[in-house]
């Protein structure tokens, strides 16, 4: 068994400048199961059976159901403070997303991590604006199951 990473400290708005351009890091990896998969198919309404029978999916496309990808690009917030953490501002809030795309899929069972490159940073009133891109990986997968540009604004009130 290996240590879990040690997430990147940005500790105030120098550090978080100076992160422009650089990776991050990437999270430990987490197992998919179909208990998560059927509890956000509760949470969203979306029961296709891609997703939640697996007798049906076994006989699909994937050979097994796979994650919603929706799921896969709500976990980047599990695995963000993982690997980035970022001090020396009263708050941090989602601002959005600028992009997100899901090239491949996550068959239950496999385990996915995340890694983060700041992409860019932005001075705004009372702090500052960062452009993360997050890909999320399948282990042994030739492709990433999700690549997001997600917008945070890190704050002093």
């Amino acid at each position: 068994m290996t240590d879990a990473p040690t997430p990147t400290v940005l500790d105030g708005i120098d550090a978080v400048r100076a992160a422009e351009g650089t990776h991050l890091g990437w999270s430990d990896w987490l197992l998919i199961d179909q208990g998560r998969i059927d509890l956000f198919a509760d949470a969203t309404g979306d029961h296709q059976w891609i997703h939640v029978d697996p007798e049906k999916a076994a006989a699909g496309p994937f050979g097994a159901t796979i994650a919603h990808g929706y799921l896969t690009m709500s976990l980047t917030n599990h695995f963000l403070p993982t690997i980035v953490d970022v001090q020396g501002f009263d708050m941090g809030i989602n601002y959005g997303l600028d992009k997100a795309r899901f090239p491949a899929p996550v068959p239950v069972g496999s385990r996915v991590r995340a890694g983060a490159m700041m992409l860019s940073v932005t001075d705004i009133p009372g702090g500052v604006q960062t452009v993360m891109e997050i890909t999320v990986e399948v282990e042994g997968g030739a492709k990433p199951a999700c690549v997001i540009h997600a917008i945070s604004r890190f704050l002093n009130t």
